[in-house]
């Protein structure tokens, strides 16, 4: 066995000629070739290689490259390395040129893919270009790259075609599409999409991210159809196209200071609900947009805030509300303790001033109504063993440029002065500690916490005049006690790990003013602050003196387990008004995400809802083998299901392969998708399924 060796590369064989005067060396039998500086390693019959000018030929080879792993979520990885073979390859300096040959990171001898090509130029850690190349799966040819670039660097970023993709829609035919991904410059890049629907019409993508500088960075999208219509049986075609934008940017401007902007515009919701790829989007009726200059320091927080929220109430034109801060100053100052002689005094501060507008089909406010508001409290604390009382007083004044008169907005101004007195009483926890069942640790610990809060507000005499922008103007009279009781269950590992597995938390609130100062009427939903903050679904209908029984349980008994069921439970109704169960788990590669959400309570107040979700599966991203996973939505109410996915995956050591059906069936949608993605390990995946579209 021969062999030569240098400080970069081993060259032996069975037989090697080599001229030391010009560096010349030919080996011949069994040949191994080692680049000691990129890792590649080539078996060859014959090789010919120049040492001075760092150049070689290789006839009959099959190597090896080390494989390039880059993790990331949804992203299928492998450790294997990347296979070649070749009738012969030359290699000038750190360049590759491979000849009648193929690549691949499946193990040999019987890949699962291969990309075979009369020529591919290759420089490790740079990039890989293959001409003429197909792109073979069990031999089955997929399809056809005349140029074909792939860039190898740790950050990749080069200009070029994306990979096409096709698909099927019931209510959009056909779908093709194809893409250009352009990097400007190191800061900048853009990419733009295009997809045809047979029966629909052509969507645009535009997507332009940027990072101006070490310290800021945005990106912007749009997406819009050209829509011909959908045909309906009457044979005419309902126009749903539109458009969408979104931009979203942060900068820090120094001093302190940081910006951090979100902007949304959607032309219209009938365009959301036709084209939108996200069950939850195409419910979900509102867009918010909100950008903020803001600066934190001592006890202070400085905010300058824009801000535009848009409710469609449907999917007809200009049937919606838009409520617009242009802008909104905020001054807050945190608790700060600014006396401890006698009793500890904290102060705080919360005041804002801005211009506002409302915007629905009844009435529109002026372009800029004034809102001033300024809100001082002062806290103090008192101590007896384990019990605490925390009492605090506040000052609202509340300035507004515009309000009701009768049913329309007059010019007519309005001041609010209300005073607060709250309460806290807390009461010393009782605790228990007992052996705990094996499964669940060694110890236990239960803990009841108790706690009564009152709270007086007056002072709201015009609640009816003021025009609704946000929470500020639900604040009405009131006095109200509010009693809650938790139950905790901490648990102690083997490991000395303390896990809380078990809360159960219950709290109502007593109304000694039913009427809330003559905010709430007979006969209507009243949406007031207290109750708000009580629960996040309405039940005021009418005066009354106590609020539904508020409980919040969560169980976590073993890692990988999670339970929580909130539930509102009416007295004045005698049951179960509203109920949200969701539970999850994980065993080994098994999942199940399940949830129920029931509202029956009365028709004035919240349309009832009787929803099942779950999701149910087996497997991993990367998991190799097969593996799948359900999805569902169904509305009992009304006897639908409004959302359902299938997804089948199966992955070998270095690819996968992806199918996933897909039926949306809400009222304004009757839509059956078929979609398939295949991956290759440490490269990326093509097809018209996108990772934040998977099940798993």
């Amino acid at each position: 066995m021969a062999r030569v060796e240098t400080t970069e590369m081993v060259l032996q064989a069975d037989e090697i000629d080599y001229n030391e005067e010009t560096g010349y060396a030919e080996a011949r039998g069994s040949v191994l070739f080692q680049h000691l500086a990129g890792g590649e390693e080539i078996r060859a019959d014959r090789v010919e290689y120049n040492l001075a000018e760092d150049t070689a030929k290789y006839y009959n080879l099959r190597g090896v490259a080390p494989a390039k792993i880059q993790p990331r979520a949804g992203v299928l990885a492998s450790g294997n390395p990347f296979s070649f073979e070749g009738r012969w390859a030359e290699r000038i300096r750190n360049r590759y040129i491979l000849h009648d040959g193929f690549i691949t990171n499946c193990k040999l001898p019987r890949p699962t893919w291969v990309l075979k090509g009369p020529l591919f130029d290759i420089i490790p850690h740079q990039r890989a270009i293959a001409r003429n190349a197909v792109f073979r799966l069990r031999k089955i040819p997929l399809f056809y790259a005349p140029f074909f670039y792939k860039s190898l660097e740790d950050e990749p970023r080069k200009s070029g075609f994306l990979t096409p993709n096709i698909g099927n829609s019931s209510r959009r035919g056909k779908m093709v599409g194809a893409g250009y991904y352009w990097a400007i410059n190191r800061s900048y890049d853009a990419t733009y999409r295009a997809q045809y629907f047979t029966q629909r019409g052509v969507a645009h993508h535009a997507d332009l991210r940027g990072k101006p500088s070490a310290r800021s960075d945005f990106s912007f999208i749009l997406y819009g159809v050209n829509d011909r219509g959908l045909k309906l049986d009457s044979g005419e075609r309902r126009k749903e196209g539109g458009f969408l934008i979104s931009f979203d940017g942060r900068a820090d401007l120094g001093r302190g200071f940081y910006a951090r902007g979100e902007v949304n515009y959607l032309s219209s919701f009938r365009f959301r609900q036709a084209f939108t790829e996200s069950f939850y989007e195409a419910i979900f009726s509102e867009v918010h947009s909100i950008g903020f200059v803001t600066k934190h320091w001592s006890w202070y927080d400085f905010n300058a805030v824009f801000g535009r929220n848009e409710v469609f109430l449907s999917t007809e034109p200009g049937d919606k509300i838009v409520i617009r801060r242009l802008p909104e100053i905020e001054l807050r100052s945190r608790d700060r303790q600014v006396s401890g002689r006698v009793l500890p005094i904290w102060v705080s501060l919360e005041s804002a001033a801005g211009l506002m507008r409302r915007n629905q089909p009844l009435f529109q406010t002026r372009q800029f109504v004034e809102r001033l508001d300024f809100a001082p409290r002062v806290m103090t604390a008192l101590r007896w063993k384990d019990i605490h009382l925390v009492p605090a007083f506040s000052v609202r004044e509340t300035y507004y440029g515009s309000s009701y008169a009768g049913e329309r907005v007059a010019g007519g101004n309005v001041l609010r002065s209300t005073r607060e007195f709250s309460l806290d009483l807390i009461l010393p926890s009782l605790a228990r500690t007992f052996d705990a069942p094996g499964w669940m640790g060694e110890r236990l610990k239960h803990v009841i916490e108790p706690r009564v809060s009152y709270r007086d507000v007056r002072g709201v005499q015009d609640f009816e005049r003021l025009v609704r922008f946000d929470e500020t103007e639900l604040q009405t009279n009131t006095r109200e006690l509010e009693l809650t009781v938790i139950n905790r269950l901490f648990a102690r590992m083997k490991d000395g790990q303390v896990n809380e597995v078990l809360s159960w938390q219950v709290w109502q609130r007593r109304y000694f003013d039913p009427t809330f100062g003559g905010a709430v009427v007979d006969g209507r939903r009243n949406v007031v602050l207290s109750a708000a903050e009580m629960t996040g679904y309405a039940f005021l209908d009418g005066p009354r003196h106590y609020s539904p029984v508020v409980s919040a349980f969560r169980l976590s008994p073993t890692p990988g387990v999670g339970v929580e069921w909130r539930a509102d439970y009416d007295p004045l109704r005698h049951g179960f008004v509203n109920s949200g169960l969701t539970g999850d788990a994980r065993f080994s590669n098994y999942f199940v995400s399940l949830g129920h959400n029931l509202v029956r309570s009365s028709s004035l107040l919240t349309p009832s809802a009787n929803q099942f979700r779950g999701v149910l599966g087996l497997g991993r991203p990367s998991q190799r083998g097969w593996g799948a996973a359900f999805s569902a939505i169904y509305d009992f109410r009304v006897g639908t299901m409004q959302y359902a996915t299938t997804q089948v995956t199966y992955n070998t050591d270095c690819c996968g392969l992806s199918v996933q059906y897909r039926r949306f069936g809400f009222a304004t949608r009757n839509e059956n998708q078929f979609r398939v993605a295949f991956a290759i390990a440490n490269i990326g995946s093509f097809g018209t399924l996108k990772k934040q579209e998977r099940l798993f």
